[in-house]
């Protein structure tokens, strides 16, 4: 017997925190061009290929010391950029912010920062 198996795709919003801060987009406009389109592009490609395929091409990739925080990864020549979100329901999925990484591990205070904005988004929509 064969079971098919449909995920929908994801769809990725940033956060627009209450201070009316959108830290993602705000880190997105300070990036160089080319380090800037490679990001949108592998958000771009994961939405339209899914998860299951963005996993295996590494574009994203879970937070392993978390529950429900993942990254989305890009790099051109040297700069590698980093954006953590998690699943809010369904294809929903929300990005707290961005970061330039320097070191091979995910910097704990990133992971840290990310856990607080997804706090305080939850805390803002209680009712999804």
């Amino acid at each position: 017997m064969c079971y098919n198996i449909v995920m929908e795709n994801p769809e990725f919003e940033s956060y627009e925190r209450p201070n009316g801060h959108d830290e993602f987009d705000e880190w997105l406009q300070e990036l160089p061009p080319k380090d800037r389109a490679k990001m949108l592009q592998v958000i771009t490609d994961t939405q339209e290929q899914g998860l299951l395929v963005a996993q295996r091409m590494t574009w994203v990739k879970k937070i392993d010391t978390e529950k429900n925080l993942y990254e989305l990864r890009s790099k051109v020549a040297k700069n590698i950029q980093r954006a953590l979100y998690f699943h809010v329901e369904g294809p929903r999925y929300v990005i707290t912010h961005g970061f330039t990484k320097k070191t091979q591990k995910t910097p704990p205070k990133e992971i840290k920062h990310a856990l607080a904005l997804r706090k305080e988004w939850w805390d803002q929509n209680e009712d999804q």
